[in-house]
């Protein structure tokens, strides 16, 4: 089938977090199973796409919209990018959502409504492309989320039906894309859907609830955070409308880019290694540790963590447990960036111990791949996490991931205390500071213990988490939602 894939972000070109991850891989592994996929993407400032580059199609302009482009560039993995080039919106210094001060761009509900718009256009009889049209448009995150709507609109007036079905994929529900409704007139939100039964969320519009509103599909990154976020506590005040929707709702666990993510052949890493060969990997540690000025010792357990240094990725925790963490002589390092003051904390340990704790703040590409594979246990104590992408990582490389019991880390790990056979990490017993207190002591426990210690890496080692399984779970739903828009 001819699928359109919208997203705000796409890895390499542009990434801020997994997102990007899914969008660079699971296009690929749809066009793998013979799906024509077409990935539409902004044109963002800086950006290098490597691929034949089509001749570009205008896109006029209409209404509040400024004309467009779109420019399509046939990629190595058999996916068609179709670049969304406005200027004024997009040639920008700062990121996709927010400047170079880290505040949002004001004018968000225009570039993404653009986005949303172009995407719903690409699945209607109106496509902008000569002799191609959706039969999926699958939205990701608030910032495609009025595609649904747009193409529910579109139903209305064409009896034929020839309006692609649509799915929404929440990678997290935090952000939801809310602004003023008087914005709806600009984004042509009709009357009769500007109440609750509609978009309006709390007096104002919210692109991410339009698109649970009029999608055919509603998917999510991990079947426990489909549960979580029919609650009050992890529905960011969209759980009825989930749970309303529950039968449209599926959660499909992420997969990895086990091309890119694998220590046999990452040429990111100094020393390859396999399941059946784990000496490149104690190499791997080594150099890690000198790179950073960490004392060089097989025998100090070196913790890892790369994330936003947020309370919802549970870095207040870690701080917290900082000495049970460096107790025998352990290590820690850290990459990442977010809340100040968290930052502050972590570099004021790196700079009081700094032969035991180091950390990076920003984002280097070749140091997360490193820190995967030199780290012995990978920390990620996260209060929700809709899927998280480094457990699977972690275990990919050979470090047993410590996580909470929450989304899609409860998923992705088998937890090596209650099954020690199958175990590939450690579950935090419960949320919360004892709970990773009480995880820490497990893991400490299990590394004085080799062998144990070789099984539970050896098992992490063989899951398979690429995206072969998903992407055949994702066709499922877009058969159901086609079936649906009928």
């Amino acid at each position: 089938m001819n699928i359109l894939f919208a997203t705000p972000e796409c890895a390499p070109y542009v990434k801020t977090g997994g997102l990007g991850d899914v969008s660079g891989a699971l296009p690929a592994a749809l066009a793998a199973l013979g799906h024509d996929v077409r990935v539409l993407l902004p044109a963002y400032k800086g950006m290098k796409v490597a691929g034949d580059i089509g001749e570009g199609i205008e896109i006029p302009a209409y209404g509040h919209w400024p004309a467009a482009q779109l420019l399509p560039v046939r990629v190595s993995s058999g996916v068609t990018m179709l670049l969304l080039a406005c200027p004024s919106l997009y040639q920008r210094d700062g990121g996709p959502y927010v400047d170079a001060n880290g505040r949002d761009y004001e004018d968000n509900v225009v570039r993404f409504g653009l986005l949303s718009r172009v995407a719903a256009d690409l699945g209607t009889r109106d496509s902008p492309i000569p002799g191609w049209r959706a039969d999926v448009v699958h939205a990701n995150d608030w910032p495609t989320a009025l595609a649904p709507m747009n193409l529910a609109r579109a139903r209305m007036g064409d009896p034929q039906h020839h309006v692609a079905a649509s799915v929404v994929t929440i990678h997290n529900m935090a952000f939801q894309g809310v602004f003023p409704m008087h914005d709806a007139e600009m984004l042509g939100v009709p009357h009769h859907w500007r109440g609750i039964d509609g978009v309006e969320f709390w007096g104002q519009l919210s692109m991410l609830k339009a698109g649970l509103q009029f999608a055919q599909a509603i998917t999510t990154v991990s079947p426990t955070y489909a549960r979580e976020i029919q609650t009050p506590e992890f529905g960011a005040g969209l759980d009825g409308v989930l749970r309303a929707r529950a039968d449209r709702l599926s959660g499909i666990l992420n997969g990895i880019d086990d091309q890119v993510w694998n220590p046999a052949h990452d040429t990111q890493l100094l020393h390859p290694y396999t399941v059946t060969d784990l000496a490149g990997k104690a190499r791997n540690k080594a150099a890690l540790q000198k790179q950073l000025g960490l004392k060089v010792s097989a025998k100090a357990m070196l913790f890892g963590v790369v994330s936003r240094l947020t309370p919802q990725k549970g870095i207040d925790l870690v701080l917290q447990h900082l000495d049970a963490l460096l107790a025998d002589g352990g290590q820690l390092v850290v990459l990442g960036m977010g809340e100040p003051g968290l930052q502050e904390a972590l570099v004021d340990a790196a700079q009081r111990t700094p032969k035991q704790v180091h950390v990076t703040v920003g984002f280097n590409e070749q140091l997360a791949h490193r820190i995967e594979a030199g780290a012995d246990c990978f920390l990620m104590p996260s209060r929700f996490e809709p899927c998280g992408l480094n457990q699977m990582y972690s275990q990919a490389y050979g470090t047993p991931p410590l996580v909470a019991p929450t989304g899609g880390l409860a998923d992705s790990v088998v937890d090596a205390t209650a099954d020690a056979r199958n175990g590939s990490g450690f579950v935090m017993r419960e949320p919360g500071a004892s709970g990773f207190a009480e995880a820490v002591a497990r893991a400490r426990q299990a590394f004085a213990d080799t062998a144990a210690w070789r099984r539970i890496q050896a098992n992490g080692m063989a899951r398979p988490f690429g995206w072969a399984a998903s992407a055949a779970r994702y066709v499922e739903v877009y058969e159901r939602a086609v079936a649906l828009a009928r």
